[in-house]
């Protein structure tokens, strides 16, 4: 749009660059930065963050996702089952959590057999799974983060995650980060 802009504005015999000026009086929008906040682990409600996500940094959006509690089994290092935590309750817990490959849907889980469906429907219809949506946000460079509360009742570490997760924040860095783009809650 900026280009757009100083195109017409050298067309019509400007000559110099107005974009800082349009963006200090309002008239032309900001960086456009989508925040997500991914507190669900559900199969499908991952499939939506890293759809959204995707999508928008394919067209040039600042991407920043939250994972907070349940949505942090996305960026786990250890995708399948196991005992993650601090001490023998967290690591009980971190293990019926499961990882991005165990997610079950929100719906029609069938005993765990329902992601497997999805799966298999989504790469019979040339649909990226949620793997291959995954490896898009690390090559498009979106900016993954963990909730440091979350990390803390769960008994986690940072380096339980992959190494894409740029850092661990609070509530209170992430809104700031986020200011100025629209956030999503998924």
């Amino acid at each position: 749009m900026q280009n757009a802009i100083n195109r017409r504005l050298w067309e019509c015999g400007f000559r110099r660059n107005f974009a800082p000026r349009l963006k200090h009086y309002g008239i032309m929008a900001e960086t456009k930065k989508l925040s997500i906040i991914a507190f669900s682990g559900d199969f499908d409600k991952l499939t939506a963050v890293f759809t959204l996500g995707t999508g928008a940094a394919a067209v040039g959006y600042e991407v920043n996702i939250f994972f907070t509690f349940w949505g942090l089994d996305a960026i786990k290092q250890k995708q399948g089952r196991a005992f993650v935590g601090g001490n023998w309750l967290t690591k009980f817990f971190g293990y019926m959590m499961g990882g991005l490959k165990v997610t079950p849907t929100s719906r029609f889980n069938f005993f765990g057999i329902g992601p497997k469906i999805f799966r298999y429907l989504m790469r019979k219809n040339n649909v990226a799974t949620l793997e291959e949506l995954v490896e898009a946000a690390k090559a498009l460079g979106i900016k993954l983060y963990a909730c440091e509360m979350a990390m803390h009742v769960l008994g986690l570490k940072k380096e339980d995650f992959i190494p894409e997760v740029k850092d661990v924040l609070g509530v209170a860095s992430f809104l700031n980060l986020s200011e100025g783009g629209q956030t999503l809650f998924i």
